[in-house]
């Protein structure tokens, strides 16, 4: 008599993605939109550098960055905002909850320091890149008070993070700490740039730090 086959099939295996396999899938999916954010900006740079930020349309852009109009629109509102680099900035991060919370030293002045680092240590688009944009600026005036603006609202944010960290009576008024903390990203940028990108940016805040001590006690 033929025996019955009374095997037991094994159980599947959890074909559930890992969460080391979920941070990889995120991780490359930034890398590619931001790739894709710094083609879209280095083509605007192109085109505005050869034909002049008026002769230049969307249209042109995307051909020559290879994606479509509605990809340039996923990342830009506008033209302007792709030969400046607006993208959202936002300080949701470790660094600036370290900073609300009172840390890493406990010392406001160091721990700024450490916050412009943070800031600077991950920009939205490369260095050449916030630089041409920073130049294409400079000849525009309709570009230079959209960055104005753009540095304002980001101002507000700085604002908001200054609060949480000085509490309810601040022994410095907060929009004074925020915009010093602007300069201070603005100035220590401008000092990398001036190197020629040498190092890192987070390495010359310090510097910039104590030429203003060394300014402010003069």
């Amino acid at each position: 008599m033929q025996q019955a086959d009374v095997s037991v099939d094994a159980p599947e295996q959890d074909e559930r993605p890992t969460l080391a396999e979920l941070a990889g899938a995120l991780g490359l999916r930034e890398r590619k939109k931001r790739a894709r954010r710094e083609a879209l900006i280095e083509a605007t740079h192109r085109l505005v550098e050869r034909d002049g930020l008026d002769a230049v349309t969307v249209e042109a852009i995307c051909e020559a960055a290879g994606v479509s109009v509605r990809t340039f629109f996923n990342y830009f509102d506008s033209k302007d905002d792709a030969v400046l680099g607006h993208t959202p900035w936002p300080l949701r991060t470790e660094a600036a909850d370290e900073f609300a919370a009172g840390g890493p030293t406990g010392h406001l002045l160091a721990d700024l320091e450490h916050l412009v680092a943070a800031v600077l240590d991950d920009p939205p688009m490369g260095r050449q890149s916030l630089a041409r944009a920073l130049e294409l600026a400079s000849r525009e005036p309709r570009l230079l008070a959209k960055h104005l603006a753009w540095m304002e609202q980001h101002k507000g944010q700085l604002v908001e993070l200054v609060e949480r960290r000085l509490g309810d009576e601040p022994g410095h008024p907060p929009d004074v700490v925020a915009a010093f903390a602007m300069f201070l990203t603005h100035a220590t940028f401008m000092r990398w740039d001036a190197a020629g990108g040498q190092g890192r940016a987070p390495d010359h805040v310090a510097s910039v730090v104590r030429e203003l001590r060394s300014l402010l006690t003069d």
